[in-house]
């Protein structure tokens, strides 16, 4: 299971965000899914995308994917 800080850490690849910031953007996301992508063997169709606009969204999206992929 991912969990937010994963995400978070993954995120701080990309460098700071500014505290409590919630949403993600294009770069973000970008970054996001290929990260997860990669690491799971997994790809993210185009309607998975349009839901991860903030962290919770990813944490939410992921896990169904990664679920659903055992």
């Amino acid at each position: 299971m991912i969990t937010r800080d994963e995400i978070l850490t993954w995120l701080a690849g990309l460098g700071e965000r500014p505290p409590g910031a919630e949403r993600l953007d294009s770069m973000e996301l970008a970054w996001l899914v290929h990260q997860v992508e990669q690491r799971y063997g997994v790809e993210l169709a185009d309607d998975q995308l349009e839901r991860m606009a903030t962290i919770d969204d990813a944490v939410t999206v992921i896990a169904e994917v990664l679920t659903s992929h055992v």
